[in-house]
């Protein structure tokens, strides 16, 4: 019985070919569009986690406690050394970049700009962050010249200097506060494409910054690389808690950057609010479609009920057309949501230089393509297809033979 109804529920949808298809296309286009945004938010999540992370910030970083806060130059990590013995048997982290940093004041003899100073190690950092990627113009600290600087293109441009170009630099000294100079050649200059670091960077070497702060053998802050992303958005990670002692503060990108955690939840709402927009879609094609065919066939029903069929095998008729027009949907929103990801996965959507959340964007965004999105959208498609499908079939089915012939004259 059932595979009869099956059989009658697709010739119904069949019979008016034209207006089933648009009906399909239109739930279609909103399934492609889920599928397609699902992608694309996905996409955005990667680039958006890869550019805070992989352009200087790292997958975590270690400090003292209250240095993140305060910025206080006496602030230094303790037992330093310990840790950094620690961090290079640690199997969760690549690699790891110690880091000097302090506010100061940089000088040319055109102008002058209030900058962070950031004192690294140019062997380790180069495997960390994109400072030696972003250089535009001149080298990344290749000759082991404690003079050396490199200084961001906005910031080139507010100084008005160039390659080789000298500058000088003011810091306090930690515990005393007297001024630390020291003038610096530019070796090299960087565009992030970020204004606040184009503008607001500085980069010397580690052993000088420590010289000019008085501060021999101490750091600021360990940046840390490590084989997994999702340990850095764990904030009860063991290795957070591992790090977190003896006065200091290992927190993963999650905890160093809550705006975007934030903005990663903001994601889920996106993919709701489309869902609800595909719901008024799908129910106002599938009510619509119903109701026409219903119209139609009201002698139709008529005949069935007169010739014995319950009230429960017009419904069950009525509900196995609403899922028929569902499958050519999903055939149809499948297809099409592929396409379009398969297109922009490999074109991209450049949204370069746009900053969400904290974090600017680096490179085009690539929607990805994965399983869950045509098990998980199109089951849901149906489902809801079934279930908007109740009402016209709870309509059809409390037609009686004498109302049914009466309308049809």
């Amino acid at each position: 019985m059932f595979w009869t109804f099956m059989k009658l529920a697709w010739r119904n949808i069949l019979r008016n070919k034209r207006r089933s298809i648009i009906a399909g296309t239109a739930i279609g286009l909103g399934l492609a569009s889920l599928i397609f945004v699902d992608g694309m938010m996905i996409g955005m999540v990667n680039n958006m986690i890869q550019a805070a992370t992989g352009t200087f910030l790292g997958d975590g970083q270690i400090h003292r406690a209250g240095f993140r806060r305060t910025q206080e130059v006496e602030l230094t990590i303790n037992e330093a050394p310990g840790i950094i013995q620690e961090l290079e048997k640690e199997p969760e982290v690549v690699n790891f970049a110690p880091r000097v940093l302090s506010f100061g004041m940089i000088t040319s003899a055109a102008n002058l700009s209030a900058v962070t100073v950031v004192g690294i190690d140019p062997a380790r950092e180069q495997f960390l962050s994109k400072v030696d990627e972003a250089i535009v113009a001149g080298a990344y600290f290749q000759k082991e010249n404690p003079q050396d600087i490199i200084i961001g293109q906005k910031l080139a441009e507010t100084l008005e200097v160039g390659l080789y170009d000298r500058v000088v630099i003011t810091v306090a000294q930690a515990k005393t506060g007297d001024l630390s100079q020291e003038m610096f050649r530019v070796s090299g200059i960087f565009n992030f494409n970020i204004k606040e670091m184009d503008k607001g960077l500085v980069f010397i070497p580690l052993s000088k910054a420590q010289q000019m702060l008085a501060l021999p053998g101490q750091i600021h802050e360990i940046a840390l690389k490590l084989t997994d992303l999702r340990i850095g958005q764990n904030k009860d990670h063991p290795l957070w808690k591992k790090y977190s002692r003896q006065g200091n503060e290992a927190l993963g990108w999650a905890g160093l950057l809550p705006e975007l955690s934030y903005a990663l939840h903001f994601t889920d709402f996106s993919i709701f609010f489309m869902a609800l927009l595909l719901v008024g879609v799908i129910a106002f094609s599938i009510i619509n479609t119903l109701f026409m065919s219903f119209y139609e066939r009201i002698f139709e029903f008529g005949v069935l009920r007169a010739v014995g069929t319950r009230r429960s095998g017009v419904l069950r008729l009525i509900l196995l057309e609403a899922a028929s027009l569902g499958i050519i949907s999903i055939v149809i929103g499948s297809i099409l949501g592929l396409i379009l990801v398969l297109i922009f996965s490999h074109i991209g959507i450049d949204y370069s230089g746009i900053e969400f959340a904290g974090v600017t964007f680096q490179e085009a965004i690539y929607p990805v393509l994965h399983v869950g999105q045509f098990i998980r959208y199109p089951l849901w498609i149906l489902i809801f297809t079934i279930v908007i499908g109740i009402y016209p079939a709870i309509h059809a089915a409390k037609i009686t033979p004498a109302d049914a012939m009466r309308k049809s004259l």
